[in-house]
């Protein structure tokens, strides 16, 4: 962990010069005053309920507050005391922060190719492995028809070179469609996730990404499938020479054809309105579009179903081959179908929820929802949107600023499972960025809820008020328990106010003695501050804390909030060392109550693992941050491999959006 450096002189100089206005070599206790006023209005717009900020007693919350941080109640203080005092507030410096901020631009700069290939395969890999097979289907298919139509004799000399360039594009568009209608199935996605090594492979999170590639890919192909056919096979098929030919394809008693007759046939007529509506459904769903009504890019895609259907009878009549599309879009079609169907019957069973804004960008949406449905925590399920859209800003402006508003909801899902392999370790690192923390937020709150219905279960039946249940007597920190790390990274400190109360609620649980989860709760604020006086302001207000308000006066959480971006090597460090701790622990290599450990509900240990940790570490966020997690984490793995320790941090990639 890298060794934490407070204000340098001449920091404490800048800051000092900044409050001596009047240059009287003194600090007067009006300035001091003036300037935690201005920081404060500046950093904590919306602050949270606090003495320092509190109608009834503003003045003298304020008073003991600088008076208790300066120890004195003299109304003047020379400079050199002054200065003095600072030192001791153990403000980190500034300069400290800029130097780190610049090593982690720079910590992929700095990383060997195999390094820098090796963490970005961590975070795009799953999603390039997936590509690569749908585009090796496409290829596949599209040269068997290549191959197929080149070779055979009988199709050139009727139809020209316009049935070879078609029937490559058409053998392409098999496996296209049936991914683009495919990736719009929110049950098939929630069944993949069932299966660790597929929902690993194919993270289907990312369909809509992947739905849009595969859409323009299909409309460039099945363009070129219609030129093929409008410009080659018809115009070669319509041909007097030819029609001889022709009839050995489609039959003497159907020649002579004109090439109005391939036009007006199902085939013809099918495919030309299929893609005339193909190209209106892409129009519709342009992001100009989407961002001007997003009512009408829905409305589009309906658009989907004639399409779906005239592309089936398109190739019914079998012109030259066994009609095969129908097949490849009978299975993704009657999913899209049922779900839509049954979506259709929930939009006529709403009930009521409590819509409230957050902040500028986010609303939170809370519910009770019908027994009927599961959720995490009983029946009541809670989801934040960012507002980033018509829709969404018409969404947040339902809400009254801080009040809470009754709505009518629908509810169709839940639908997949973010984290699911949460669960699989006792040792747990979860990074979370922005908005990107939400798929953790339900993690948090499940673990909360089990752990309380095990703190009421059996276990403490034997509880009484005189001789309420503890912690097992065991001296080691490290025997039943399950251990969670949670690093969360916002912008702007209102940021957090998105999770305050879950953050507070878990926070308030791990003071009590019977909790067997070991949640460790970090947050960060990575808005820089160029002022210095913002700066330390900043960081005295954070570190205020009373008996009677223990929140944070900025942030109102219980937790500690850093200002700066974590650094992620120190984090990784100091797991590992305690990691060490816990393995030497399970090896008997330590002496001590409670050294066979326990078995946390849930997570099984062998007779073979005993001596193993495993730690997941979970991300979810900007890709930048989660290649140089995914490169310290096996660094990591890498050292305790070296010191023939048996201890692996598995990184995995979440996405939300």
């Amino acid at each position: 962990m890298a060794v934490q450096r407070y204000l340098t002189d001449a920091e404490i100089k800048q800051f000092v010069d900044d409050l001596d206005h009047d240059n009287n070599g003194c600090i007067d206790y009006w300035e001091l005053e003036r300037k935690l006023d201005q920081v404060h209005k500046e950093v904590a717009p919306k602050a949270q309920p606090h003495n320092l900020h509190h109608a009834s007693q503003p003045d003298e919350a304020r008073h003991d507050f600088l008076r208790g941080v300066i120890g004195t109640r003299e109304n003047r203080i020379p400079r050199a005391q002054f200065e003095q005092c600072v030192q001791k507030w153990e403000i980190p410096s500034l300069e400290q922060d800029r130097k780190e901020s610049k090593e982690e631009d720079d910590y992929l700069k700095r990383m060997s190719v195999w390094r820098r290939i090796r963490a970005f395969w961590a975070v795009k890999g799953p999603k390039i492995s997936f590509m690569a097979l749908v585009v090796a289907m496409m290829l596949a298919f599209g040269i068997w028809q290549l191959v197929k139509y080149i070779t055979y004799d009988q199709y050139r000399p009727a139809f020209g070179w316009g049935a070879v360039v078609s029937k490559t594009a058409a053998g392409v568009l098999y496996p296209t469609f049936f991914f683009i209608i495919l990736s719009m199935s929110r049950w098939f996605a929630t069944f993949l996730r069932r299966f660790y090594f597929i929902s690993k492979f194919i993270n289907w999170d990312l369909s809509q990404s992947f739905h849009v590639k595969m859409s323009i890919l299909g409309l460039f192909f099945a363009t070129l499938h219609a030129i093929g056919h409008l410009s080659g096979s018809f115009v070669f098929g319509s041909m007097p020479s030819r029609q001889d030919r022709v009839a050995v394809i489609v039959g003497a008693d159907a020649v002579p054809r004109a090439y109005i007759d391939y036009v007006r046939s199902l085939p013809g007529w099918t495919g030309l309105t299929a893609i005339s509506c193909f190209y209106l459904l892409a129009l519709l769903s342009a992001p100009p579009v989407r961002k001007w009504s997003y009512e009408v890019f829905q409305l589009g895609h309906f658009l989907m179903f004639p399409i779906i259907g005239l592309m089936m009878a398109h190739g019914t009549a079998g012109l030259l081959q066994w009609p095969m599309f129908g097949y490849w879009l009978a299975f993704p079609t009657f999913l899209i179908i049922c779900e839509r169907t049954w979506r259709i019957i929930l939009g006529f069973m709403p009930f009521e929820a409590q819509l409230e804004v957050l902040d500028d960008e986010t609303v939170a949406i809370t519910a009770n929802i019908p027994k009927t449905l599961s959720t995490c925590t009983e029946n009541t399920v809670q989801v934040h949107i960012k507002a980033d859209g018509d829709w969404t800003n018409a969404l947040r402006d339902l809400s009254h600023r801080n009040q809470r508003t009754i709505i009518k909801i629908g509810l169709d899902g839940p639908f997949g499972a973010p984290a699911q392999r949460f669960y699989d370790y006792e040792y747990s690192m979860v990074f979370g960025a922005g908005i990107g923390v939400t798929p953790f937020s339900g993690i948090l709150t499940d673990l909360q809820h089990h752990e309380l219905e095990r703190s009421l279960s059996g276990e403490n039946a034997r509880d009484t008020p005189e001789a309420p249940s503890r912690r097992p007597s065991s001296t080691s920190p490290y025997a039943d328990h399950r251990r969670v790390d949670f690093h969360w990274m916002v912008r702007d400190k209102n940021n957090l106010l998105w999770f305050s109360d879950l953050l507070n609620k878990v926070s308030r649980a791990q003071q009590l003695d019977s909790s067997h989860l070991d949640i460790r709760i970090q947050t960060y604020v990575t808005q820089k501050r160029k002022q210095i006086s913002t700066h330390v302001f900043r960081w005295l207000l954070e570190k205020h804390r009373t008996d009677s308000h223990p929140k944070s006066p900025l942030t109102g959480l219980l937790n500690p909030t850093h200002f700066g971006r974590p650094e992620l090597g120190g984090i990784l460090e100091e797991h590992y060392a305690d990691m060490c701790k816990v393995l030497a622990e399970r090896m008997g290599e330590k002496e001590g109550p409670g050294r066979e450990g326990g078995n946390i509900e849930g997570v099984g240990r062998g007779k073979g693992d005993k001596d193993e940790v495993k730690v997941g570490v979970f991300f979810c966020g900007p890709p930048v941050i989660g290649q140089q997690l995914a490169d310290r984490c096996a660094a990591v793995t890498a050292r305790a491999r070296s010191e023939k320790r048996k201890i692996k941090y598995h990184f995995m990639i979440e996405v939300f959006g």
